[in-house]
């Protein structure tokens, strides 16, 4: 059914011009107007849009400032958001956008940043925590228009549009995870946007670099931008942009109307709008992220020595050292691993039966005098202090001692197994006063650098490969037991050989003979900035691993909701609001995805065969396989990249792929309805048939939402295992834990 605002725009990427859909001839089966030739007033299209989004938004609101303490992972993003306020430079797995938002809409609604968010549970008391609730409950509420217009885009089908927008507004899931301080609403705010403005432009086809078709194509490559600035997930809609962008353009190769000149057109608008636009806005998202957060904070031991020296308030900012190593420098030697310790010693041994009973190697994450080290060269004891000796630089393929200034022993490996990771070589401190054995000779190696390149602080990456067994000095992650004073250990690997555990850099050097320069010419540019940050960011992501006792869950959890998400409170004492699906809502998306691949399976025979449709069938079979598909591959993008993941999950990553699932229910059971009253002979049925079954899946998800909607805004009193509670008849599956 057409919209008023898009006459004359396609309904579907390639479908031709068609007319409106009809069932039985039945103006009542479609939802459209009386008669095709009678005007159509505006309201027809305002008032059900306006009707959707103020319901959406009545659910995100209610009962807003419920409960007036910190939940589940808002210990988190509005701790961020606070970060931002102030300015401290913090480190997290996921890209700035999302955190940046919650801080400004804190700071503009008169939030000062002091709330420590220290555990969930904490009262916000006087903190006006209520501007960054409503920033994403308003976005939260915007997904159910967009998932509206975009239904209504492409079936064309008023009462399909509705029901996908009731299902949504009904869901206690989606209620739940917008009314808090979380990057959820925000990711699918964006990713909806790109997903509405590419249907949009898909139906200008028909006018291509027309005004609307512009503004549509720009819109989705700012909101494809937008998803990838929250969460790395909004890869999955990125991919979903492309694939229906080279579908597009290999639809319009085939069409010999167009000359290569036009096609050429086509093709850079697209690069422009979908590839540079993104680009250009995701990069500018990080030099304002890195702009406002310029201050040190927790996120410094993150990154790199450089990184760091950019950072006021950290010991490396404003600093003058030497610039490049010489013998006889005391240096401190930093891992690049994701908060990658200095290597440090102390005078402790390894305990027996744990490898050489010499001197521990380990490291160390904070400033310490053990961290020190002393450059020599690996066949002479020279003062490297007295004037008559000339400085000599340390240079790529040297062959050097690296003495502990503390304790006066060299960093030394054997043949001995490391503490904690197997076929790993232990790494000691050994020897008196500087003198030990050919064991303590290791090769300086500069990445990416030639035979004599000068090694410089900051910058320069390295290696230390053991001379006599061929291993690399690194760093494992692993924390060592209470002998090791719960430091991180450190080994000589065969392996690894490019990886950041392996990788050092120098940070501090002192060296009295040699001129100072300020750290400030030595400090890395935007683009290497950025490239370090994303590494990091790729690093934390794949160290998210679950932790002893830890809430988590599988993909094949999700679609059936099969478990929730504990937000707030553990007894009957407590507020407790229950992350899970409205389930007749889910349990009927579930079905929906099989009862699609059925109905899908028996068109696609059926036009194989030959067998002819009516031109209304013909009609329904288009919105089916095109609308339906392209929302059906949404689903897919969204979800079955999760199934090959080795990072902890949670029940909340399906959000984004269920907003998929809904809008493919409202397409499926429209198709399906006015299938069946098509096979109808008489009107009156034909009517009765669709409309009641609109009607009953409105009423059904109404209904549930009455049921369930305490895990959404919240109860006290007794458990949903005690008789005595309300929700203790409700509570279907005994994973449930409400």
């Amino acid at each position: 059914m057409p919209l008023a605002a898009s006459e004359n725009c396609q309904a579907v990427l390639g479908l031709r011009q068609r007319k409106s859909l009809r069932v039985a001839s039945d103006p009542a089966v479609t939802g459209s107007p009386p008669s095709p030739a009678a005007p159509r007033s505006p309201d027809w299209f305002w008032t059900p849009l306006g009707l959707v989004s103020l319901l959406g938004f009545a659910t995100r609101f209610y009962r807003l400032r419920e409960p007036p303490h910190v939940c589940w992972d808002e210990t988190h993003f509005g701790k961020m958001g606070s970060y931002y306020i102030n300015r401290t430079f913090f480190f997290d797995v996921h890209p700035p956008l999302g955190k940046m938002l919650i801080g400004l809409a804190g700071y503009l609604s008169g939030y000062n940043g002091t709330f420590p968010f220290q555990k969930p549970g904490d009262k916000y008391e006087q903190h006006n925590y209520i501007g960054m609730r409503g920033f994403c409950a308003f976005l939260g509420s915007c997904l159910v228009p967009f998932c509206y217009l975009t239904v209504l885009e492409l079936s064309k089908s008023l009462p399909a549009a509705m029901l996908t927008a009731a299902i949504l507004i009904f869901d206690t899931g989606c209620i739940t995870l917008s009314q808090y301080i979380l990057l959820d609403p925000i990711l699918m705010f964006f990713l909806m946007g790109a997903v509405l403005s590419m249907v949009k432009y898909n139906s200008c086809s028909s006018k291509p670099f027309s005004v609307p078709w512009w503004f549509w194509l720009s819109l989705t490559g700012i909101n494809l931008a937008g998803a990838m600035g929250v969460k790395f997930v909004g890869l999955f809609v990125v991919l979903l942009v492309g694939l229906n962008t080279i579908y597009d353009l290999w639809e319009l190769l085939g069409n010999l109307r167009f000359s290569l000149v036009t096609l050429g057109k086509h093709f850079l608008a697209r690069v422009l709008c979908l590839i540079v636009l993104p680009f250009a806005l995701y990069t500018a998202l990080f030099a304002v992220h890195f702009a406002v957060l310029n201050r040190s904070g927790p996120g410094d031991g993150f990154f790199s020595s450089g990184f760091q020296s950019r950072l006021i308030g950290n010991n490396l900012h404003n600093v003058s050292v030497p610039e490049f190593l010489a013998y006889g420098s005391v240096i401190t030697m930093k891992n690049l691993r994701m908060a990658g310790g200095y290597l440090h010693s102390h005078w402790h041994l390894y305990p027996e039966g744990v490898g050489a009973r010499q001197q521990q190697v380990t490291a160390y994450l904070h400033k310490d005098l053990n961290n020190l080290w002393i450059i020599k060269k690996h066949s002479l004891n020279t003062d490297y202090l007295d004037p008559s000796f000339p400085v000599e630089f340390v240079r790529h393929g040297d062959v050097m001692r690296l003495e502990h200034k503390e304790t006066s022993r060299n960093l030394h490996s054997h043949q001995h197994e490391a503490p904690l990771t197997r076929k790993h070589l232990q790494v000691t401190g050994y020897g008196i006063n500087g003198t030990g054995d050919s064991n303590d000779f290791w090769r300086i190696e500069v990445v990416g650098a030639k035979a004599g390149k000068l090694v410089k602080v900051l910058r320069s990456q390295i290696r230390l490969i053991h001379l006599a067994t061929g291993c690399l000095l690194g760093s494992t992650g692993k924390t060592l037991p209470k002998w090791g004073w719960e430091q991180v250990e450190v080994t000589c690997t065969p392996y690894q050989k490019e990886s950041p555990n392996s990788l050092w850099n120098v940070e501090d050097h002192i060296n009295p003979r040699l001129p100072n320069i300020s750290l400030d010419v030595l400090k890395p540019s935007f683009p290497e900035i950025l490239l370090e940050s994303h590494m990091v960011m790729i690093r934390g992501n794949s160290g998210l691993k679950p932790k002893e006792n830890e809430v988590t869950s599988k993909p094949w959890h999700w679609p059936i909701n099969y478990q929730g998400l504990r937000f707030s409170g553990v007894n009957e004492t407590d507020y407790r609001v229950y992350l899970l699906g409205n389930p007749v809502i889910w349990w009927l998306n579930l079905i929906t995805i099989g009862l699609y691949l059925i109905m899908t399976t028996s068109v696609s025979v059926s036009v194989k065969r030959g067998i002819q449709l009516t031109a209304e069938h013909e009609e329904l079979s288009q919105v089916l396989l095109r609308g339906g598909g392209q929302i059906m591959l949404g689903w897919l993008l969204h979800y079955l990249p999760f199934f090959m993941m080795g990072r902890v999950l949670y029940f909340h990553h399906y959000f984004p792929a269920m907003l998929f699932s809904t809008m493919l229910t409202g397409i499926t059971w429209d198709v399906l309805l006015k299938f069946c009253a098509g096979s109808l002979s008489g009107s009156v049925h034909a009517r009765k048939v669709y409309n009641y079954g609109i009607a009953m899946l409105i009423l059904l998800s109404v209904y549930s939402f009455y049921l369930f909607h305490p895990l959404s805004y919240g109860m006290v009193g007794p458990l949903a295992s005690d008789p005595n509670s309300p929700m203790s008849g409700l509570r279907w599956l005994e994973t449930w834990e409400f």
